[in-house]
C-alpha cells in the first residue's frame, strides 16, 4: 500500500486560495480543498479544526498579496501608490476583491490598523505636509470611497473598453488632486482664522 501524501499548512492554504480566487471565499469547503489537493479530508483537519480557520488564513494571504502590490508601486508618491495598487488588485483578483468589499466577513483584517499605516504613508507625501492627521483621515476616507467605487467598476467590467489602466490612473490622480487641494484650502483658512 502506497504511503498517503502529506500536505503542509501552506499547501492547503494555497489550494483554498485558488478556489477563492476563482469561485469566491464562500466556495471554500474542506471537501473542495481536499479534491483540489487530490487527497482525503484528513490532512486538512490535521492542520485546521474547521473551515472558518482555513478561510481566515485565505483572507490573511489575500491581504498579504494586496500589501505586496502596494509595496511594488513605490513611486515616491504613497497616496497615488495606494490607489494604483487597489486598482491592480481589483483587476487581477476581481472575485476576491468583490468578496472582501461587498461582503462582511468576521475574519476581515483590522481596518483601523490599515488606516493608521495608510495615514503614515500619506504623511510622506509632500503635497500633504502640514495637514493635520484628522484631515488626513478625512482625505483618506473620501479617496477610499471614490477608489472603492472605481475598483468595483473594474472588478465587474463596468468601465468602457477603451478605459485602460492609464485612464484609470489619470482619473484617480485628478480626483485625489481635487480632494487634496480642497483640504489644503481648508487648512490654510483654518490657520488664518487662528491668527
Amino acid at each position: 500500500m502506497a504511503p498517503k501524501t502529506k500536505f503542509n499548512k501552506d499547501q492547503i492554504i494555497d489550494a483554498a486560495f485558488d478556489i477563492a480566487k476563482t469561485e469566491g471565499i464562500d466556495s471554500i469547503t474542506i471537501r473542495k480543498v481536499a479534491n483540489k489537493l487530490g487527497s482525503s479530508i484528513a490532512p486538512i483537519y490535521v492542520n485546521f479544526k474547521e473551515v472558518d480557520e482555513l478561510i481566515e488564513e485565505v483572507i490573511k494571504k489575500t491581504y498579504a498579496i494586496s500589501k505586496q502590490l502596494l509595496i511594488e508601486q513605490n513611486t515616491g508618491n504613497p497616496f497615488r501608490d495606494i490607489g494604483i495598487a487597489s486598482l491592480r488588485f481589483a483587476k487581477e483578483y476581481s472575485v476576491l476583491f468583490r468578496d472582501l468589499v461587498m461582503k462582511n466577513y468576521n475574519h476581515t483584517h483590522n481596518q483601523d490598523e490599515d488606516m493608521g499605516i495608510l495615514v503614515g504613508m500619506m504623511k510622506q507625501d509632500h503635497l500633504l505636509k502640514g495637514i493635520p492627521e484628522e484631515e488626513l483621515m478625512n482625505i483618506l476616507l473620501k479617496m477610499k470611497i471614490f477608489q472603492t467605487g472605481l475598483c468595483i467598476m473594474v472588478a465587474n467590467g463596468l468601465l468602457p473598453e477603451d478605459f485602460d489602466e492609464e485612464k484609470m490612473i489619470h482619473i484617480l490622480d485628478s480626483t485625489a488632486m481635487d480632494i487634496v487641494t480642497a483640504a489644503q484650502l481648508r487648512n490654510t483658512e483654518n490657520e488664518e482664522k487662528s491668527i
